[in-house]
């Protein structure tokens, strides 16, 4: 499984407020961010989401990890430019 993806993905679920709508803004289906996350949190060994049926939440867990995703997506995004430059 692609790590940076599912970060990626992860990131988009809670910037968007839910799975369905990361999955539009990523133009994936809501099952496939589902998997995604499911299969982070997996390797993870913990749930980053609190699911109801009418949102999502961030756990603990999450929010601690949600700032360090957003800090190594930025820095590959950043080496990604460099390199392109």
């Amino acid at each position: 499984m692609d790590r940076l993806l599912t970060m990626r993905v992860f990131q988009a679920v809670a910037d968007e407020g839910g799975f369905a709508a990361a999955a539009r803004a990523l133009d994936l289906s809501a099952a496939a961010v589902t998997r995604l996350v499911a299969d982070l949190e997996t390797h993870v060994g913990t749930r980053l989401l609190q699911r109801t049926t009418r949102r999502v939440s961030l756990t603990e867990a999450g929010l601690a990890y949600l700032s360090r995703v957003r800090a190594i997506l930025a820095d590959v995004d950043e080496a990604f430019a460099v390199a392109q430059a």
